[in-house]
This record gives structure tokens, C-alpha cells and sequence, in this order.
């Protein structure tokens, strides 16, 4: 075999969606961010090697009243495509365990990040 399992692209794209979040809302932990997975996809474009270095890139493609969708582009680095994800992620309440309207400074970073010709809605 000797390629990446397909899971493992999931763990790639938690990694780049935390990064995202601590950097651009200066977080000094996750428990800070109101935000719960609620679905993810991904399109396998190309198998990867072991050894082989990726760069996962991502943005915003929708926003909505509770929930956004995340879009991801995971390249190798000859450029090759190698997977194409979405993650739709809702904001979220954990002590009263229920759904909630996106923070407006929450919504304010994700509008920065909406893709070309996306709109938020």
C-alpha cells in the first residue's frame, strides 16, 4: 500500500480548521470557541505517500444564522490536488447544551474569510 489512509484527512483537517481559530481569534483554548462539528465531507483527489509534505488550505464558503460551512483544499507539494472537504460547523451553547446565533465577532471573522463571489446568507 504504502499511501495515507483516508482517515488520517480528517485529523489534517481538524488541525488546519484549530489553527485557523486560534490564530485569527487569538485563543488561549478551544473551550473558548462556541462552535460544534456537525458534518464533514471529503473528496479524494489523489493518493499520497508517505514522506510527502501537504499543505492544507481552507475558507469560509457559507454562512448562515447558527451554522457555516468551512471549505479545505489539502495540495501536495508538486501541486497536485489531492482532496477537496467541507465541514459545516454550528455554533453552540455547551452548558445549556443547545444551538445559538453566531456571535457577531464570530460572524465578523468569518465574513473576512468568505471565498471569492460567496455571500454570506
Amino acid at each position: 500500500m504504502g499511501h495515507v489512509n483516508n482517515a488520517v484527512y480528517f485529523t489534517y483537517l481538524e488541525t488546519a480548521r484549530t489553527r485557523f481559530f486560534y490564530e485569527k481569534l487569538a485563543l488561549s483554548t478551544l473551550t473558548e470557541l462556541p462552535v460544534i462539528l456537525a458534518e464533514a465531507s471529503c473528496s479524494y483527489k489523489s493518493a499520497v505517500r508517505f514522506g510527502e509534505t501537504l499543505v492544507v488550505g481552507l475558507g469560509i464558503a457559507r454562512i448562515g444564522n447558527k451554522s457555516f460551512d468551512i471549505a479545505y483544499r489539502i495540495t501536495a507539494e508538486d501541486g497536485r490536488l489531492v482532496v477537496e472537504a467541507r465541514t459545516v460547523m454550528v455554533t453552540y451553547d455547551y452548558e445549556k447544551e443547545t444551538t445559538i446565533v453566531i456571535p457577531e465577532n464570530l460572524k465578523m471573522l468569518l465574513q473576512s474569510h468568505l471565498f471569492e463571489g460567496q455571500t454570506a446568507g
